[in-house]
């Protein structure tokens, strides 16, 4: 695996190191120990997946308060996702920032979010399924969110999403 360092502080874009032969090709998505040589000190939780039926479904932007911050590692199994992450720590120098990426199978790569920042995405493609190693468990009355159209952030997502839930669509606008 490769890590890349991002425009914010600590969300790592990681490429993976696949071997291919006749069969296909195999790689490793998580190994603790290269992840803490790239300062990652993360140990897996919980596993999610989330499949989106349609294109252009958005989910997010998601977070857990303290203290049960949780960080994340997205890989798009199938499909097409752009994958954004956005800076929510009032101490980082990032603050209010956001990127996103694509992320497929195609592109064998993943994206690394640390404790402190909102999540999301959109689907690209139909039948996008997504997979997360998360470093926290999920905790319901920990989970908060941003609107995903919040002029504090100023998103620029590739299309506008047709499908999105009640409430993701309801979710406040950010106030620090």
């Amino acid at each position: 695996m490769r890590f890349s360092k991002t425009a914010i502080d600590g969300v790592l874009l990681i490429e993976l190191d696949a071997v291919e032969d006749g069969r296909g090709f195999f790689a490793r998505t998580f190994c603790e120990e290269e992840f803490a040589r790239a300062g990652i000190a993360m140990k897996v939780r919980q596993m999610n997946v989330s499949h989106n039926r349609d294109a252009l479904t958005l989910r997010g932007m998601h977070y857990q308060a303290a203290p049960h911050g949780e960080s994340k590692v997205v890989h798009c199994m199938r499909g097409r996702i752009f994958d954004v992450a956005v800076d929510l720590r009032g101490d980082s120098p990032s603050y209010r920032k956001w990127l996103g990426f694509e992320l497929s199978p195609q592109l064998r790569r993943a994206l690394f979010i640390p404790e402190g920042c909102a999540h999301g995405f959109l689907t690209l493609e139909a039948s996008s399924d997504l997979i997360y190693a998360m470093g926290h468990p999920f905790v319901a009355e920990a989970g908060r969110g941003v609107r995903w159209n919040d002029p504090a952030f100023g998103i620029e997502w590739p299309q506008q999403p047709r499908v999105i839930s009640e409430r993701d669509a309801s979710l406040p606008d950010f106030s620090p």
